[in-house]
């Protein structure tokens, strides 16, 4: 005689001695797995090809961004060599202004200075000082 705790309504399990004998005298039922119709596969496939869509677009947006702000990069390194050329050449020209440097460089090239009056002009045309060939 079995006892029943609980809810009558349940089969009460039978004790086998032998496990494996029970599981090969019932076959277990395989689950039978519905098709998806083909409305629904289109869905899917429509979503995922929006996915990959909407990924690509964002993945090039990044890509010509990476580009421009390289270039921008690219652009500020050379702005910053030509201001640091521009302002060497500014020094050169600083130094060839002054009137030492200009002597010096005209001694060098062999001109001789002047020991006479400078030459000036009248308010008609017409010089006032005279010039001497050496």
């Amino acid at each position: 005689m079995m006892q029943y705790y609980g809810n009558l309504a349940l089969r009460p399990e039978q004790k086998t001695k032998d496990p494996e004998k029970r599981r090969s005298s019932q076959p277990s039922p395989s689950p039978r797995r519905r098709s998806i119709p083909v409305g629904e596969k289109l869905l899917y496939l429509l979503t995922v090809f929006v996915f990959v869509a909407v990924a690509s677009l964002i993945i090039y947006r990044y890509a010509g961004l990476y580009q421009l702000n390289r270039d921008i990069q690219t652009t500020q390194s050379d702005y910053e060599k030509l201001v640091d050329d521009s302002k060497e050449l500014q020094r050169q020209i600083d130094q060839l202004k002054d009137p030492a440097v200009i002597r010096e460089k005209a001694l060098s090239y062999g001109l001789q200075p002047l020991n006479q009056t400078p030459i000036t002009l009248s308010p008609s045309g017409s010089s006032s000082g005279t010039s001497q060939q050496p």
